[in-house]
């Protein structure tokens, strides 16, 4: 080989080894560019069957795997703030949407509509001698639309803001976050040549801006309704965020009716917060396109190094990279004929690995950390039961203690790869189903291989040491390893803790104890920041978030779940 073609060799290995240790570079330069479209794939692929090798500290398929099955679902998209996904979809024929007047005129400029009406009669706003306007659409076709996740229409520094920046004004502007009106103008100005009719948001509850109020939606509806003194700023359309008073005791000096208001807006959105979501949108995940897809936007991954994922922005990210993103999506809207896909059902392949292990994984940590036994190793011997169960469609009969070689555990091998490619085998290996993938199909294959494989490496990883231990009836072992039963307690806690950490699923949030009938379990949304209230006003206006100290400004960075009264809200939280 040529001395110069061996030095290339060696500086993409070289380079992409220590992927596990450091991020990609954050310079561009030649061996940049090298390393990007290699090391990519090798963030994100494994091909080893080692039981005791973890995933790349660079891959993204887990956090794939989390944004997408949390898609149009108001919980998870109110707990991570800042979307990383675009995805083109549609509007069905006979949708209502609602929107919300101080007027009677048609919008002849992009308007918000809700896809729920308590959302929208926040802006019917009125004198109680005049009453407001309400105005009730229908989709006379399918709309074009294009959905931003995350709570994409709280006006927010933080980041929720920064997809829209991407799409309609080719960077992140942070300092324009609450530039609304322009940024939906530009929107429906840059996507007007594609047919995009308008765009899906998400604040207290879904939004869908429409660019033209003559195309593809016809009237149902322009109902005067009592106002009941709902009078003030706003006037025609939206009020300004300032108007809407945060979820707390100010609610008091607003009277019975626009407390209660308020509260049903949270309600209503509450009605999405778990699969599947709010459905009126039909979202195409052939077309996906996922800032975590680290071969499309290799200049965020050393961003994201060592930062939570509340963390995660869009800052950074490269001039080449926004280029990518838009002519991903402009061909997404172009293409003719669009790319019909492998038909693959994703959500519904998605919704079934969360619930083959969402409860296993939450019974699990409460058996390993809520045991009334004594002896550890009792305990231990009921974790094996749980293990055993998640693990009975994988375990092979010549998968035996003594069956493999090299170490200890090499005998679970066949199970683990059995384990974590039962799901995605035929669709990976089938030339002709494989060929058909999208872009987008591949990077969500990649992300259930990933999170699979990591689910099931941790839980065949812990039953053979049961095994080994002894503690599986079914598989019993000639000369059991007697371990500290107090120290294989420890070590599973914190796999198991380690597991549920790295996929950081949502449907584990919840309020515990569980809330009364009489109360909702609720996390803080925009512009209902906590206890203190952070609705970013305008310039001027605007209230300064709290010292980093208070329990505040956790509740406004970090989301935490809290039960709130459904009866009379006003007059308790």
């Amino acid at each position: 080989m040529h001395q110069a073609a061996i030095l290339g060799v060696i500086l993409v290995s070289t380079l992409c080894s220590k992927a596990t240790q450091i991020p990609f570079f954050a310079v561009d330069s030649p061996r940049t560019a090298v390393c990007n479209s290699h090391c990519a794939r090798s963030a994100s692929k494994n091909d080893s069957w080692d039981l005791n090798v973890k995933p790349n500290v660079n891959a993204t398929g887990h956090l794939v795997f989390e944004t997408v099955s949390s898609f149009l679902q108001h919980w998870p998209n109110t707990r991570y703030r800042n979307g990383h996904n675009i995805i083109p979809g549609t509007v069905p024929v006979g949708t209502l949407l609602y929107h919300g007047r101080g007027d009677s005129n048609l919008p002849t400029v992009p308007e918000w509509t809700a896809t729920d009406p308590e959302h929208s009669y926040m802006f019917c706003r009125g004198s109680s001698e005049t009453g407001c306007w309400h105005l009730t659409l229908v989709t006379s076709r399918p709309l074009r639309v294009l959905y931003f996740d995350g709570s994409s229409a709280a006006k927010m520094k933080d980041g929720p803001m920064d997809t829209q920046d991407i799409v309609g004004w080719g960077e992140v502007l942070p300092d324009r976050y609450f530039e609304e009106r322009k940024r939906v103008v530009d929107l429906c100005d840059w996507g007007k040549p594609l047919g995009i009719d308008g765009y899906v948001r998400m604040e207290m509850d879904f939004e869908i801006v429409v660019c033209d109020f003559t195309a593809g939606v016809e009237i149902v509806s322009m109902a005067n309704l009592a106002s009941q003194g709902r009078g003030g700023p706003g006037g025609p359309g939206r009020p300004r965020p300032s108007d809407v008073p945060a979820f707390n005791d100010s609610l008091l000096t607003n009277g019975p009716f626009e407390t209660a208001a308020f509260f049903d807006v949270i309600h209503s959105g509450s009605r999405h917060n778990r699969y599947p979501g709010d459905r009126r949108i039909k979202l195409d995940l052939t077309q996906l396109i996922s800032f975590y897809d680290i071969a499309l936007v290799p200049s965020l991954v050393a961003r994201r190094l060592n930062l939570e994922r509340w963390d995660h922005r869009l800052l950074g990210i490269t001039p080449a990279d926004v280029a990518a993103v838009r002519a991903r999506l402009t061909q997404a809207y172009t293409t003719s004929p669009p790319q019909p896909g492998s038909g693959v059902d994703w959500d519904t392949l998605f919704k079934v690995l969360v619930d083959r292990y969402d409860d296993r994984f939450e019974m699990v940590r409460y058996v390993l950390n809520n045991s009334t036994s004594h002896d550890a190793l009792v305990t231990a011997k009921n974790a094996m039961s749980l293990f055993r169960v998640m693990l009975q469609p994988y375990i092979l009969h010549t998968a035996t203690p003594g069956s493999g070689s090299g170490t200890d555990n090499a005998w679970a091998t066949p199970v683990f790869k059995f384990c974590a490619t039962s799901h995605t085998e035929y669709i990976r290996n089938s030339p002709t189903l494989f060929s058909k993938l999208t872009p987008s199909e591949e990077l969500l294959l990649n992300a259930v291989e990933e999170t699979n494989r990591e689910i099931c490496r941790v839980v065949v990883h812990t039953w053979a040491d049961g095994v080994a231990a002894g503690l599986d009836d079914a598989l019993p072992v000639d000369k059991p390893i007697h371990p500290d039963g107090d120290a294989l307690m420890g070590r599973w806690k914190a796999d198991i803790e380690r597991l549920m950490a790295w996929l950081d699923w949502s449907v584990w949030t919840k309020c515990r104890p569980e809330c009364s009938f009489e109360e909702m379990c609720y996390l803080p949304t925009w512009p209902f920041m906590g206890k203190r209230g952070y609705g970013d006003g305008p310039p001027g206006r605007r209230p300064e978030r709290p010292d980093s100290s208070s329990a505040d400004d956790d509740e406004y960075l970090r989301p935490q779940p809290r039960c709130v009264r459904r009866l009379e809200p006003y007059t308790k939280l």
